[in-house]
């Protein structure tokens, strides 16, 4: 889910195979051309602000509904969502991990659990700056049923929470779980948007510094961002306040090193929709590209019909692609 920079940037999204129009108050049309293929679209690159504000506002290329209208039937679907997986599951709501206020966590048990299950962390998303864990139990829908727990995990979004801050909240929430629950039989993590990257990031984490080294067996990043310094000049930053530092050391992208020590014997999941942005679409698949070059084990999923919110909500859906593949990584 992706907070959109409001009424200062008008768009109207004409053929995304050609061209995008767009309508701004702030400045003059402009025509910009597009590569619809993904063995182009790692090639194209905005150049100018209104560019970036257009590619980084997800609900403008929503080809299911108006901008406005499906960040409200997002929003809708999640909460939906999770009360219905609140009346399935056995829950534990606000369980901290830390000593925040936001550090808390939502876990979702099968009501017949055995001792030795799989566990699914969820990170949402909101461009860190919206949603939050009361909307983030909808997964455990389909798996409740299956036997597998879900944790959804709070961290304080911005201007609350820096990036920093948020990226040492789900690092240690990954490290609470595994010490609440070292009976699982395997840790899985599934993240979109926003939480896509704080997911890339806990993989890239040096766990030397924490009392416990996560054995992740599995991760789904979903519709992420793995390189900040796009966004730095974007509405995106305005809340976050990142300086090129920032964005740099808490991008996914400059840290492979660290992930192939941390992560080398988890199967990376890095899925897109096909109306994302081709931005969106370009980071996901350079990404891909980087841990494939790296040896890693990793896959890429580009999922038809999809565009940037409605690629997740289909996770309550047990018959849906990305819910079934989790549930064949689980065996």
């Amino acid at each position: 889910m992706e907070v959109e920079g409001g009424s200062s940037l008008r768009a109207d999204v004409h053929d995304q195979n050609e061209s995008v129009l767009t309508h701004s108050p702030l400045g003059p049309v402009f025509r910009v051309s597009l590569a619809s293929t993904s063995d182009n679209m790692q090639h194209w690159a905005p150049t100018s602000r209104d560019e970036l504000e257009l590619q980084f506002s997800p609900s403008r290329w929503s080809h299911r509904m108006s901008a406005d209208s499906v960040i409200e039937a997002h929003v809708k679907v999640l909460q939906e969502a999770t009360t219905r997986a609140r009346g399935l599951a056995q829950t534990f709501l606000n369980v901290p991990y830390g000593e925040g206020d936001g550090e808390k966590l939502d876990v979702y048990i099968p009501r017949t659990a055995s001792c030795d299950v799989h566990l699914v962390i969820y990170i949402h998303g909101g461009y860190w700056q919206f949603l939050s864990k009361e909307e983030s139990g909808f997964m455990a829908v389909p798996l409740i049923d299956k036997g597998v727990v879900v944790v959804a995990v709070g961290y304080d979004i911005a201007p609350k929470g820096n990036m920093d801050l948020m990226v040492s909240q789900v690092r240690r929430s990954v490290v609470s779980v595994v010490q609440q629950y070292s009976h699982m039989s395997g840790l899985y993590l599934c993240g979109h948007s926003a939480g896509a990257h704080l997911a890339a990031m806990v993989l890239s984490t040096d766990w030397s510094q924490y009392s416990v080294t996560p054995q992740i067996k599995g991760a789904f990043l979903i519709s992420g961002i793995y390189d900040l310094l796009p966004i730095l000049s974007t509405y995106v930053n305005e809340p976050l306040k990142m300086t090129e530092e920032v964005a740099m050391r808490n991008s996914p992208c400059k840290l492979l090193p660290q992930l192939q020590l941390s992560s080398s014997s988890c199967h990376v999941v890095v899925a897109v929709a096909e109306h994302d942005s081709p931005e969106f679409r370009k980071q996901s698949e350079q990404y891909y590209k980087m841990l494939e070059a790296s040896g890693l084990h990793v896959t890429m999923e580009d999922v038809p019909n999809t565009d940037h919110f409605n690629i997740i909500e289909l996770m309550v859906d047990g018959d849906y692609h990305l819910t079934k593949l989790l549930l064949k990584m689980m065996g």
